[in-house]
């Protein structure tokens, strides 16, 4: 135990000296004053893919219906409530929307700041996202742009309500919800084989995924050309990360829908060639891997 706290001690000096001081109006919330929760459960999240795929490899996959049918209704629900929070509390703060520093709203700021706990606390329930293509051995779905993208976020969003909780943060937060609302009720959905004839607006939801990307990057870099004290570092970091994922969307989005003809429905759709939330490249094609085709 003394050597796990040295340890700890010296991750957080580490990333107290690299990025300056904390936020302390998020200081003692659940998670945040230690890095070494998000860092083991990110650490737990491999660990579990690799072990897991080993586990399952000589057994039969898991159907996880009921599970699956619960889980994508719970996130819909959280995604709906942080897209009403993240609009009513930056409304009632006055936010900005080309550029919004850390203190100027008062109250609404912390309001903003503990809808983004809750999206940075989600990025970790989402783990189960890739955990649920393993008990189903939907390994091709399973791409490292899908682990790459979960693991990240979680571990992004920690430095994020760390350091800059509110103020220009709250725009990506907002969109992705509402994206998630979207995505994940296509996946409930899509677990009632009846349900899925009328799935028909796959292709448009990769479509929002793309101009969430394009107006996110659109948005951070509003705030480079017209500053208002937000820090200067931090958006550029985050419109690197974000352009990145418009690179690597534009580029899936080219290969699945532009060259090649999409498939009817009731056809087997071409593994490994969709995206969820904009990386994993079986997402649309599987309910957290449950496939369109029918219920076996």
């Amino acid at each position: 135990m003394e050597h796990l706290k040295a340890f700890d001690g010296e991750i957080n000096a580490f990333l107290d000296n690299m990025f300056g001081p904390r936020d302390s109006r998020v200081r003692g919330w659940f998670m945040l004053d230690s890095y070494l929760p998000t860092f083991s459960l990110t650490v737990l999240y491999l660990l579990s893919i690799w072990l897991g795929n080993r586990y399952m490899r000589n057994r039969p996959a898991l159907s996880l219906r009921g599970v699956l049918t619960l889980y994508n209704l719970g996130i819909t629900l959280l995604s709906a409530y942080m897209l009403a929070e993240l609009i009513l509390s930056s409304w009632e703060g006055g936010y900005n929307l080309q550029c919004q520093d850390l203190t100027s709203a008062g109250e609404a700021d912390i309001r903003v700041a503990e809808v983004l706990w809750w999206y940075y606390f989600s990025k970790l329930i989402e783990f189960l996202d890739t955990i649920f293509f393993v008990l189903r051995k939907k390994t091709s779905q399973i791409t490292f742009l899908h682990v790459y993208h979960h693991a990240s976020m979680f571990n992004i969003w920690w430095c994020v309500l760390n350091w800059i909780p509110c103020g220009q943060s709250f725009f990506g937060p907002t969109l992705n919800s509402f994206i998630h609302i979207l995505m994940y009720t296509y996946y409930g959905l899509s677990v009632f084989p009846s349900m899925r004839k009328y799935l028909w607006w796959k292709k448009y939801l990769t479509q929002a995924q793309l101009v969430q990307f394009v107006l996110t990057v659109t948005h951070t870099m509003s705030a480079v050309v017209r500053p208002c004290g937000f820090p200067f570092g931090c958006l550029i970091f985050q419109s690197s990360y974000m352009l990145t994922l418009v690179i690597l969307f534009l580029n899936f989005y080219v290969q699945t829908y532009r060259k090649k003809p999409m498939k009817k429905d009731g056809e087997d759709p071409h593994a490994g060639q969709e995206v969820k939330n904009g990386f994993s490249k079986a997402y649309f094609t599987a309910t957290n891997g449950i496939t369109n085709k029918k219920a076996q």
